[in-house]
């Protein structure tokens, strides 16, 4: 919007929350549409950044369905839209169509090691067919794509509680709970700050790459140090807690962002602690926000109609 482009969201807010966007309602750029993309949309667009499907595995594993259904309905709606408008499309894929990998770290020639029935498949399955359609469209009816695999990603507006390792930590510290670590903690990620990937994704949006693409930040720590970490910056005195292990949790995650630095001339800017500390002061001020606008519910007297008396 800022570059002079007219905007359309379109959101079901099945994870969404319109607190997100508020600020800029009333622009005149910007349009907000409550559409579920399992439903066929009939607008005018040139872009469509595919970006729909809940992505933190408590949401996705809430509603299964749901998710199969957004990422495979809902790509042919948006590449049948495509079709009609001429329209390029992205899709945000994700680095879990690399599954548990047998790779490290994992480039775009890799195909992936997933296992189609576990409790993480509709989202990994989801997504890769979802890419395959993506390619069906380019090859048989011309569509113009592109594809970022997108590795794990943080920053503010991001759900306090949508169960991911950077929010839950956030949030364990901030409240003085213990920061759940599920194994021995030796797991690894890689995050980005969530400014870095919007910038990749309009790169890769407006580049001439139409294979897809790693956008994650190869700076690897294991889930221990992240805990660490976010203690210390949070300055909590929250103790660390082990649990047992989570089902398919990948032990280790790291894009290898050679191709995006080659053909986009892209790579994440900002320094893991910057982009903590934005996100730890965004869910302070959520934490306050919640605190000062508790809807508490109070009993309503009954209304007493005039001339009669009533008997509890």
């Amino acid at each position: 919007m800022m570059d002079g482009h007219e905007v359309t969201v379109v959101d079901n807010f099945f994870t969404g929350r319109k607190r997100n966007v508020e600020h800029w309602i009333g622009h005149e750029n910007f349009e907000l549409i409550n559409h579920d993309v399992v439903e066929p949309l009939y607008i005018e667009v040139d872009q469509i950044y595919h970006l729909a499907s809940p992505a933190s595995p408590p949401n996705y594993m809430y509603n299964p369905i749901k998710t199969l259904k957004t990422n495979t309905i809902g790509t042919l709606n948006m590449l049948g839209l495509a079709k009609r408008v001429g329209a390029r499309l992205l899709l945000a894929s994700t680095s879990e169509v690399y599954g548990d990998p047998e790779v490290h770290p994992q480039n775009e020639e890799y195909w992936g090691h997933v296992n189609p029935i576990g409790p993480r498949a509709c989202y990994d399955e989801g997504k890769r067919v979802a890419e395959t359609m993506c390619y069906a469209y380019m090859k048989q009816e011309g569509v113009e794509v592109r594809v970022a695999r997108i590795f794990n990603t943080f920053g503010p507006r991001m759900h306090m509680n949508d169960g991911r390792v950077v929010s839950n930590f956030i949030l364990q510290a901030l409240q003085g709970e213990p920061l759940t670590v599920y194994g021995s903690g030796s797991q690894t990620r890689a995050f980005q700050y969530v400014s870095d990937l919007v910038n990749g994704l309009v790169v890769l949006m407006n580049s001439n790459v139409s294979s897809p693409v790693n956008l994650g930040n190869p700076e690897e720590h294991t889930i221990l140090e992240f805990a660490q970490l976010i203690k210390d910056l949070v300055g909590s005195g929250s103790e660390i807690q082990f649990l047992s292990e989570a089902q398919d949790d990948p032990q280790k995650r790291k894009p290898d962002i050679k191709k995006a630095k080659l053909m986009l001339g892209w790579e994440p800017v900002v320094p893991l602690e910057e982009g903590l500390n934005k996100a730890i002061h965004y869910f302070r001020k959520e934490l306050e926000y919640q605190a000062n606008n508790q809807y508490i519910p109070k009993p309503k007297p009954a209304r007493i109609k005039k001339g009669r008396t009533r008997h509890n």
